[in-house]
């Protein structure tokens, strides 16, 4: 072992929960291992992708190094799906309670504890940070560096002073909120997903700019809170990115629940006024002015290279992204790169797939490429949107003809028994095929129900086929079947009719 002891990591508020977060995720007084010979595999960045790769690698024998400059677990675990998604569950529970009266429950009133779901949430993610943590992965076999990695030569990366030799690397860095360039906004200070997590107190009044995944998110749930929320969106409407229609079901929920949706909103500076900042924006050719308590900046993500110096080993890169092939190679073939660093699709479960993939291609046959993964994903408001594959508008761009097939959820059964029949199943096909291209599904649990569909992309099981798989009655998933009944019904064309009936006659 070395001698050299990593720097101690603290995060607000220092609580028991954060400093069991800190002691697994990057643990006071952690020695890093004394180099021994060349690496198969030196992992840079210990989020879910570089998790992934060294746990995987480890696993089949190779010698592994895993390097982490602030905590292991990276957004995923720390910043992003774990205490986002602790949040909105309170959320729910807040919103259920609220409407528990229109399900026959009298509630005499009810209060949202801000410090306690904050705390819930601490305490929760404390507890599944064994997971990422560093005694963890020694335990697998790997080499856990703790400090900032840069690249010094061909096949070596230096790391608190020490110099690591490696066969192949992976760039594993992720990336990090960046906020825009709005004038006033750096001096009267905001908070990104990186700060969010750390507040204790609830804000009276909240802007959230942009009505992406996190920004929609986080409205929704801070409004369920009981923050004044105003969601600025310079597009038509939030969720840019999704079905128009599926949009339009979750504007319907947050008008709902009170938040104040200002689409079309040119945010052209911000001031600080005592304890106030105030956002200036033009909406409808209109100069219109708010005065909030906080700030949320929900877009931007800026990929996490200052400092490997990526040009002593020839690896290409832009303001967005290491450049990688299709086997995530980089341009120096000898480093591969996974995760928000390098794709745009920046989804825990993608940079997991891409882990599995570097690890194939960086140690055995290059054989796995990223454009064979089918890739779902789902925003996590109330309803929740998830998709996977093209869009309607996507596949025509490609000159695709398509066929669309959608089931409501105002006529499945236990959707309207649930009081939750603002929703959709809609299932995109080949044009007169059952060919599946793509899905959306817009329901209170739709992150549980896409994966039925994903998998009969993957396996090219087609839409009749989700037909005639059976579904337990009384289920919201029982839509999907019905969406393939939908397609089945096409077939009953007028010439098929005329010769069933004339069949039956005959067989009378």
């Amino acid at each position: 072992m070395g001698d050299r002891q990593v720097a101690e990591v603290k995060i607000h508020p220092e609580d028991e929960y954060n400093r069991r977060l800190v002691d697994n995720v990057h643990p006071a007084g952690w020695q890093n291992p004394e180099p021994d010979g060349r690496y198969n595999l030196v992992v840079i960045g210990a989020g879910t992708a570089g998790l992934i790769s060294a746990n995987g690698a480890a696993g089949l024998g190779a010698k592994v190094a895993l390097i982490e400059k602030h905590l292991m677990g990276g957004d995923c675990l720390n910043v992003g799906c774990v205490p986002s998604k602790g949040l909105i569950r309170s959320a729910r529970a807040s919103a259920d309670v609220r409407d528990a009266g229109e399900y026959g429950v009298i509630t005499n009133g009810y209060k949202v504890d801000f410090p306690a779901l904050m705390e819930r949430m601490r305490r929760l993610r404390a507890g599944i940070s064994p997971v990422d943590s560093a005694h963890r992965y020694k335990e697998l076999g790997v080499d856990v560096y703790l400090g900032s990695a840069r690249f010094t030569g061909r096949d070596t990366v230096e790391v608190g002073g020490k110099t690591l030799r490696f066969a192949k690397a992976v760039i594993a860095t992720g990336a990090r909120a960046a906020a825009p360039g709005i004038p006033g906004l750096a001096e009267a200070g905001y908070l990104t997903n990186e700060t969010l997590f750390s507040l204790t107190e609830l804000p009276k009044r909240l802007a959230v700019i942009g009505a992406g995944p996190i920004g929609s998110e986080m409205s929704q749930a801070f409004r369920r809170f009981g923050s004044e929320v105003y969601l600025l969106e310079k597009t038509e409407h939030i969720l840019p990115r999704e079905d128009r229609e599926a949009a339009e079901l979750v504007e319907r929920s947050f008008a709902k629940d009170g938040v104040q949706l200002l689409k079309e909103a040119s945010i052209q500076r911000i001031e600080k006024k005592g304890s106030d900042k105030i956002v200036h924006f033009d909406q409808a050719g209109q100069s219109r002015s708010i005065a909030v308590d906080e700030i949320l900046v929900g877009i931007g993500r800026a990929p996490n290279i200052e400092g490997l110096d990526l040009e002593t080993v020839g690896v290409d890169y832009d303001r967005t992204r290491v450049e990688v092939n299709e086997y995530l190679q980089t341009t120096n073939r000898r480093i591969y790169a996974a995760g928000d660093v390098c794709f745009p699709y920046k989804f825990t479960h993608a940079a997991a797939a891409m882990g599995s993939i570097v690890v194939q291609n960086s140690l055995f046959v290059r054989t796995r490429k990223t454009s064979s993964l089918t890739i779902p994903w789902c925003t996590y408001t109330d309803p929740e949107v998830a998709h996977v594959g093209l869009y309607e508008h996507e596949a025509e761009q490609k000159g695709i003809p398509v066929d669309s097939y959608t089931q409501s959820l105002e006529h499945v059964d236990r959707a309207i028994l649930d009081g939750e029949e603002q929703g959709f199943v809609k299932v995109v096909t080949k044009k007169g095929t059952p060919q599946i291209l793509g899905a959306t599904v817009v329901a209170r649990h739709a992150g549980e129900m896409i994966s039925e569909i994903t998998l009969a992309m993957k396996s090219k099981t087609g839409l009749s086929d989700l037909a005639y798989t059976i579904h337990p009655y009384p289920t919201q998933a029982e839509s999907i079947s019905r969406v393939g009944f939908a397609y089945l019904k096409t077939k009953l064309t007028p010439t098929v009719q005329k010769i069933m009936r004339k069949w039956l006659a005959w067989r009378r």
